[in-house]
């Protein structure tokens, strides 16, 4: 199978970012993004789905995080888009549940080439240490925007912040894994039933 890695660079007015990803790594983290739990939960990416992330971001902090956090998700939309390629051979689908003490979610993915989410997650409070949660969102429509993937997320039930969250981006992790693992029936074949995604 070939290598599935790659590094794109963004730079805009507000942000400077560089992502590197193996799609077929070992959870390999290395971030330095200014937002700490932004990265605790790329960690958790990164360990889950079993993808080496390599993720370095410069933005306008002293405004707020906005910026920095969607920029990082399109990039690291871009890089997955780019490092799985035709996408021939993958079992395309995805999804896991993931709980933690009283959280619950799901995540359900589809690398279909055509974007599309839906947003299921309230949080107790509004922010998380200095994190907005509103910024999840942002951080997600900017993923599936650049990596054409359809993304169902779900907290089931949950009502400690950090741990809805945690919950969330293990399982995305654990479904993007499921979705670009290789399908030996289908190897050189691109999953679809209409010839593309």
């Amino acid at each position: 199978m070939t290598v599935r890695q790659a590094e794109v660079q963004r730079d805009t007015l507000e942000t400077q970012i560089r992502v590197a990803v193996n799609l077929d790594g070992s959870g390999e983290c290395t971030l330095d993004t200014g937002v700490p739990f932004l990265e605790h939960m790329l960690d958790q990416v990164a360990r889950h789905g079993l993808i080496d992330l390599d993720i370095t971001a410069k933005g306008d902090l002293h405004i707020d995080a906005h910026h920095t956090v969607e920029d990082i998700g399109i990039t690291l939309g871009q890089a997955f888009a780019k490092a799985a390629g035709d996408k021939k051979g993958i079992v395309r689908y995805g999804h896991a549940y993931v709980p933690l003490d009283e959280a619950l979610s799901r995540v359900v993915i589809d690398f279909s080439g055509r974007p599309g989410m839906e947003y299921n997650v309230s949080y107790a409070r509004a922010s998380i240490g200095e994190f907005d949660v509103d910024l999840f969102h942002e951080f997600f429509q900017g993923f599936i925007n650049h990596a054409g993937v359809t993304l169902h997320i779900d907290n089931i039930r949950g009502s400690n912040a950090h741990h809805i969250a945690e919950t969330v981006f293990k399982a995305f992790g654990r479904a993007v894994r499921m979705a670009l693992s290789p399908d030996p029936r289908m190897q050189g074949i691109t999953p679809s039933t209409k010839g593309s995604l």
